[in-house]
């Protein structure tokens, strides 16, 4: 008589966090249709300035008499809070990612109002609410949502015949602009202008148009110099150094100068010491003196690939509502970067514009994660005709 030994199947470990391309489930069609590479860049990102705050904070609270790890302590706050909303909004449907930035636009809209009447002024310009111990800057929230919403009057233009979606989207960009014009923000008008008209480019903009928006972007750009005292002054110090404060470019050039190629070393640097905005506007520069110009290409080429990834994933999209606004949001996110660190390396004027996902603010890392969140929600594959 023999024996045969039988042995139960193993039971799937319930924890695992695997899913096979058979699963239905939220998350299982979220895996596979949601671009991982692009959630990994985005992660990357998140790191580098996580290092970059804790090489950048210290000195900025011993400058104003806080705790050595106040402003580190506060960034990572909101470093699970963005983690969290670029998941959650990227699992949303098409249709869903427009409903949440109509009605978060309309909420941050009337915010930005507010700044007008109840926000303190800082450095000359009244963007910021406070709550509590927390700052909340409305306009860095217009800003994603306002492409998404422009988008979707573009593309309503195109499809349905007598709706003034390019009327309203005119007037919106308008209303934005002058409300962020007011605070004043002239920096930020640039870059929620240079979108919208990409948008519109996009969306079938005729030669007239196109010449149009041209000539009002040149008149825009001299009036503000002549009508705003500091946009006069940082285009006339740009031109000609001599004409006044050059301290923080200077400091900035220093700081890539002593970085060269491998960087002074993690903790080394010493001209943050002496950048009042190293943790904010000048973080590129902390960057270059510790890190040396290795991580700044770095950060470069993180930025260009998941522009240039997130377009690629759009070349088969029939939908002009998902190419207007994953293209508009892809533009803001470059074009924020770009101005950022080329007024690090004094290529252009300063605009006292964060870093996205690197430097120092709450505000700004949470309205990058939003932007990510709709980029990979928009960028997810979907099967041919299925309903958004």
């Amino acid at each position: 008589m023999s024996l045969r030994v039988v042995t139960a199947p193993t039971p799937a470990n319930p924890a695992s966090p695997s899913f096979t391309r058979l699963d239905t489930s939220l998350l299982g069609r979220w895996w596979w249709t949601v671009d991982r590479v692009l959630l990994g860049a985005i992660a990357l990102l998140i790191g580098v300035g996580m290092v970059l705050i804790m090489a950048a904070g210290p000195p900025a609270a011993a400058r104003i008499g806080a705790e050595t790890f106040h402003f580190v302590q506060r960034q990572f706050l909101f470093v699970p809070v963005a983690a969290t909303l670029v998941l959650g909004v990227s699992i949303l449907p098409v249709r869903q990612v427009r409903r949440l930035a109509v009605i978060l636009f309309g909420i941050f809209t009337l915010l930005l109002v507010a700044t007008l009447v109840v926000s303190s002024e800082i450095k000359g310009s009244s963007r910021w609410i406070a709550f509590g111990p927390f700052a909340l800057q409305p306009s860095e929230f217009v800003k994603p949502t306002f492409a998404v919403v422009t988008a979707w009057m573009f593309s309503s233009a195109r499809s349905q015949d007598g709706f003034p979606g390019n009327a309203i989207s005119i007037l919106l960009m308008a209303i934005v602009g002058g409300l962020l014009v007011s605070q004043p923000d002239f920096g930020m008008t640039m870059v929620v202008a240079g979108v919208w008209a990409s948008q519109f480019f996009l969306a079938g903009l005729s030669l007239f148009w196109v010449v149009s928006l041209v000539a009002m972007g040149v008149g825009g750009a001299v009036l503000a110099y002549h009508m705003l005292p500091h946009v006069h002054d940082r285009v006339d110090r740009f031109l000609d150094p001599q004409t006044g404060d050059q301290y923080q470019i200077q400091k900035s050039m220093e700081a890539f100068t002593e970085g060269g190629l491998l960087g002074r070393g993690p903790g080394e640097g010493r001209v943050k010491e002496q950048l009042p905005d190293a943790h904010t506007d000048f973080i590129f520069a902390v960057a270059g003196e510790e890190f040396g110009l290795l991580l700044c290409l770095l950060i470069v080429a993180l930025f260009a690939f998941i522009i240039i990834r997130g377009s690629l994933r759009l070349r088969r999209e029939d939908n002009l509502f998902v190419l207007l606004a994953a293209g508009g949001l892809l533009t803001q996110i470059g074009l924020q970067a770009l101005i950022n660190m080329a007024s690090s390396l004094s290529l252009i004027p300063t605009k006292g514009m964060t870093l996205p996902f690197i430097s120092y603010g709450g505000s700004s890392m949470v309205s990058t994660a939003l932007c990510m969140g709709m980029i990979l929600a928009l960028t997810r594959r979907r099967a041919h005709g299925e309903a958004l």
